[in-house]
């Protein structure tokens, strides 16, 4: 009877995971409806700001997800700094930020 109880424990747990992974994955689709702001700079080659001073920006397409996702999230909080990619994460849901890692990861 144990063996029975632990088993369906273990399968409702392995479900939950696949549910609420699949439920928080980035949409491709909707990314690109939010991308204006990126793509301006990261989807340049060779493309360099001038504010606050001259910094070459990286093109971004084909980065890995959670690199995307842990870097925008990372200058949302502060604890990366750049003043405009401070002040874009800052606008940015958290929905938002999974739906750019998705799209920019894809490209």
């Amino acid at each position: 009877m144990k063996q029975k109880a632990i088993i369906s424990l273990l399968l409702a747990s392995s479900m939950f995971l696949v549910f609420s992974s699949t439920a928080q994955a980035g949409d491709v689709a909707a990314a690109k409806e939010k991308n204006s702001m990126c793509s301006g700079c990261h989807e340049i080659d060779g493309y360099r700001t001038s504010y606050p001073t001259t910094y070459n920006v990286p093109k971004i397409g084909g980065q890995h997800e959670e690199y995307l996702l842990k870097a925008l999230e990372a200058y949302r909080n502060g604890s990366r700094n750049h003043p405009t990619m401070t002040a874009i994460a800052a606008s940015l849901s958290e929905q938002d930020i999974k739906d750019l890692a998705a799209y920019y990861a894809g490209k």
